[in-house]
């Protein structure tokens, strides 16, 4: 039989799915094991090799661990929620659900096409409503619950209520009010009051919050769609604007999600994003009042220390204190400054490194010594951080001290100074002996000192900060998860849970609504049912899809107990970096808050993480003379890349139309025939030789590469054991197709120890049922210790180079015994499982080599029993010989001296004596 893959795979794939083979219950004697990939959302362009790569390492895993003898749960998925498809519905008019399903439907033929494991009896796509009412549901508690900081969870409103009408805002365990009141004052609050008060502390909040509006498109944009303060698309000025906002309250589980680091195995380097991330930090509150002002700025500093050198202030643009405090010879700058900024992304004034700012010509007084500050604005200082307000400190601060230099704003250094004449002398003794700890207290000891001395004077207090804010919980967009929420004079009322799903409704257009809110707002009869016309986020759904996959037909709950007590945690977690932050981080706070609430029984979602590198594109380029439509070969251009003086134009060429580096010319012309069909080449022998280099796989880059196209030429099981060859599944590495021939000959190497062509073209089995020699059990047993090993280590490329050896080896041993063939199929079934269950079949077993079991090393085999010795006379090695490590020394002396070699170098002559180490060497001196 000839190794037919496409034939073979096709069968395989087709009798697993009809045995339900991957089909997983809830209940089974073994352990269980859960393995899950972070889903894909479902894009028109399809996969690309790049992006199978985590879901072969998973799926090789996940069989590894049903042969060693897990009840293990592999389901799969699809983010299908998003702006991808709701754009794509704006310029096509065509609904996104019409878009994602098709988009689906490529994704499910492309992953059956590879042959992966997944369990389909449990597919979810988050923008099914039987979906979305469970994420719909879950928003629901999520609004239904505060966070307790006495015991450090979620709990019910109505707790919160209760505490309310005995303790008024003087509650224990709750977050400091806005305001205060009384218990009686809190009897006597209205209904919309109370609600009013209540959203200050729901874990999911409504409130006000600045978007990027841009009135020519009509529409909200994120942060990477605005552009140097225009849209990306057709570059139209883009504003900020105040629009309400839903939010996750995730601040108040920054300490917990700190902690719970500590108890999963993610890497150090995904830790630390995190702790970066939620940036929890020491410091002090301290109150600055305004010369001739009744306002006053609260600046949060990690270094209160270092207060006698502050220089000036900066608050954040967007602050209202700005309007307050600014003078009139100031404003007509400062308002030009402002609207600067409100053309500005975050991300934008986060990287900016020029430096900017206005003066307010408002002056703060430094409690301690009465120093009048000046008061400027900058973009670099956010309002969403701390207060919106920081002391600079020139001397001690490199930022600070740029932009001092830049506007020539003194600085005072008291360490070191800058002091001149006997005024300037004067209030350096006052500062140093107001402060006291200046001169050689250590840095703990004196901020300690200024914590207290600030909470004596009443300007402060001690506080722990985060960098972290709360998570921005709703999008102005139509493709989206509707909120369970009405609004009835203004109040937000949650919908019953019983009413659920809130369906999204059909739509004619997606255009936004009037003010920049939804499309929903377009719809007159949602608008009088009084729906909140905002939709959820995409990461929504994505923050609890590992719970629905333990129980997916369930109508009654989100997941049942019995079956998010079975499955638990998930074991391993495989993704991409990319949602290292923001999807962990909202998945973690989801389960925190449902295992508070008694929904589930564990607060981390993921014990294991494992990041997976990115297959990156080989990219090619043509080289066009600017303004002709004539293209020169790599090889004749300039070192300052231009062909004789004239400008060349690098453009992307798609790399399926290049054979190596040489471009196929007339598919060039038929690639971009209007664009190109009067092209002409300047050639280098004969050819034309493109330029190449290493970026992201992209569409736009035409370095993509079809996992269909390679699975037609060479098969699945090829190309699932090419991708863990390129290198660590962690690692980044560059796809090159032309590697992935020695996998496919590797894979025919494996068939001929099973099957031989005659001379007429037929094949024969050659396999036996003979007993293995102790050489084939030694090699076997060899690779058994080092596959396993591998797999336990997720060291998928190494585990496949470990293959390619043991069927070398047995190629040599000329191996062909069931005895030793079976085990081998066994391991390779998570790699190559199609040829292994077609080899194991014609091995005459009727059951699945799926339903194997790991076959168990036995370190016998592989003990070595004797050894090559080097046999020296007079120290001059002269032979070798194999002799018995059990051996004695009186046995080795006689068979050393009854070789025939060793006695023609004696010469006759009696040994003086035989020195012997033990498996090292034999000297026999004459």
């Amino acid at each position: 039989m000839e190794y037919n893959f496409n034939e073979i795979e096709k069968k395989w794939q087709h009798f697993w799915a009809e045995n339900g083979t991957y089909t997983v219950s809830n209940k089974s004697s073994k352990p269980k094991y859960y393995v899950l990939d972070m889903f894909p959302y479902p894009s028109g362009a399809g996969l690309h090799v790049g992006h199978p790569l985590g879901y072969i390492a998973s799926d090789i895993y996940a069989r590894y661990k049903r042969l060693k003898g897990f009840n293990v749960l592999h389901p799969m998925g699809y983010d299908a929620f998003g702006l991808p498809a709701e754009q794509y519905a704006l310029e096509n008019g065509i609904h996104p659900a019409v878009s994602t399903d098709k988009n689906i439907s490529t994704f499910r033929k492309q992953l059956d096409n590879i042959g992966f494991g997944f369990d389909w009896s449990r597919e979810v796509r988050t923008s099914d409503p039987q979906y979305y009412k469970w994420t719909q549901w879950i928003f629901l508690q999520l609004f239904e619950s505060y966070f307790d900081r006495q015991q450090q969870k979620a709990m019910p409103i109505h707790n919160l209520v209760a505490l309310f009408e005995q303790h008024g805002s003087a509650a224990p365990g709750v977050k400091p009010p806005a305001f205060s009141f009384t218990a009686d004052e809190w009897k006597s609050y209205s209904e919309a009051q109370k609600l009013d008060i209540l959203m200050e502390y729901r874990l999911a909040y409504c409130g006000y919050g600045e978007v990027n509006w841009c009135e020519a498109l009509g529409t909200v944009l994120a942060n990477d769609e605005v552009v140097n303060g225009v849209s990306e698309r057709g570059s139209y000025p883009v504003v900020k604007k105040k629009l309400r906002q839903w939010y996750l309250r995730i601040t108040e589980y920054a300490d917990r999600l700190l902690e719970g680091l500590q108890r999963v195995d993610f890497s150090e380097a995904m830790k630390e994003m995190q702790s970066n991330w939620i940036g929890k930090s020491s410091g002090a509150e301290i109150k600055f009042s305004i010369l001739n002002s009744q306002f006053s700025l609260t600046v949060y500093t990690t270094r209160p220390d270092t207060i006698f050198g502050v220089d000036f202030m900066v608050i954040a643009p967007e602050l209202e204190l700005v309007d307050q405090i600014k003078t009139p010879e100031q404003a007509a700058a400062v308002d030009e400054y402002i609207a600067y900024v409100k053309s500005r992304s975050e991300r934008e004034r986060m990287a900016e490194k020029k430096i900017s700012g206005v003066f307010t010509g408002a002056y703060a007084i430094n409690p301690f010594d009465g120093r009048q500050i000046p008061i400027w604005i900058s973009e670099y200082v956010l309002a969403g951080y701390g207060t919106g307000a920081i002391m600079a400190v020139p001397c001690g601060d490199e930022r600070d001290f740029k932009f001092a230099k830049h506007f020539d704003i003194p600085i005072t250094n008291i360490i070191g100074s800058h002091f001149n004449g006997e005024e300037a002398n004067a209030t350096k003794d006052a500062v140093l002996e107001n402060s006291g700890f200046l001169n050689g207290v250590p840095m703990r000891e004196a901020m300690e000192t200024v914590i207290r001395a600030i909470e004596e004077k009443g300007i402060g207090t001690r506080k722990v900060n985060y960098k972290m804010r709360d998570a921005a919980f709703s999008r102005q967009r139509y493709w989206g998860e509707p909120f369970p929420i009405q609004w009835k004079k203004g109040t937000a009322y949650p919908m019953n849970a019983a009413a659920l799903p809130l369906e999204l409704p059909t739509v004619d257009s997606y255009k936004p609504g009037p003010e920049g809110e939804g499309p929903l707002a377009n719809i007159p009869e949602w608008v009088a049912r009084e729906l909140e016309t905002n939709t959820m986020p995409g990461y929504a759904g994505s923050s609890w899809y590992f719970l629905r996959y333990m129980d997916p037909k369930n109508d009654q709950e989100f997941a049942g107990r019995a079956a998010t007590d079975y499955w638990n945690q998930v074991d391993l977690y495989i993704g991409g970096t990319e949602h290292a932050v923001g999807h962990l981080l909202y998945s973690r706070m989801w389960t925190k808050a449902l295992h508070d609430l008694g929904y589930i029984g564990f607060d981390e979602p993921f014990k294991r993480l494992v990041n997976q590198g990115m297959i990156q594109g080989s990219s090619r380029f043509v080289y066009r003379i600017n303004g002709t439509n004539e293209f020169v070969s790599q090889g004749l251009i300039d070192a300052d890349e231009t062909y004789n003086g004239q400008v060349l134009d690098k453009i992307h060429v798609d790399v399926n139309i290049v054979d190596g580096t040489v471009l196929n010319r007339e598919a060039f012309v038929k690639w971009r025939n209007n664009e190109f069909s009067a092209a002409t080449f300047i050639l280098e022998d004969g050819k034309y030789i493109c330029g190449a280099e290493v970026e992201k796989m992209s569409k736009s880059k035409f370095n993509t590469v079809n996992p269909d196209d390679l699975v037609n030429k060479y098969g699945a099981d090829t190309f699932r054991m090419y991708e863990m060859f390129l290198g660590p599944v962690e690692m980044s590495k560059p796809w090159d197709t032309k590697g992935i021939e020695g996998v496919h000959r590797f894979l025919k190497k494996l068939w001929r120890l099973f099957y031989k062509e005659n001379a007429d073209g037929s094949f024969a089995t050659i396999w036996t049922n003979d007993a293995p020699t102790a050489a084939e059990l030694k090699v076997l047993h060899k690779s058994i210790k080092k596959i396993e090993d591998d797999n336990e280590r997720f060291s998928f490329n190494t585990g496949v180079s470990a293959f390619m050896i043991l069927v070398n080896e047995l190629t040599d041993l000329k191996c062909h015994k069931k005895q030793v063939l079976e085990p081998v199929l066994t391991m390779l079934s998570s790699y190559a499982p199609h040829i292994a269950e077609e080899l194991w079949h014609a091995l005459g077993n009727n059951s699945s080599v799926l339903d194997a079991s790991f076959p168990v090393f036995e370190e016998k085999y592989i003990k070595e029993s004797d050894k090559e010795y080097p046999i020296s006379i007079n120290g001059k090695m002269r032979t070798t010989m194999t002799i018995s490590l059990e051996a004695s020394q009186p046995d080795v002396e006689q068979l050393v001296l009854n070789n025939e070699i060793v006695q023609k170098w004696m010469d006759g002559k009696p040994p003086k004596k035989i020195i012997f180490v033990k498996n090292k060497m034999v000297n026999v001196v004459v």
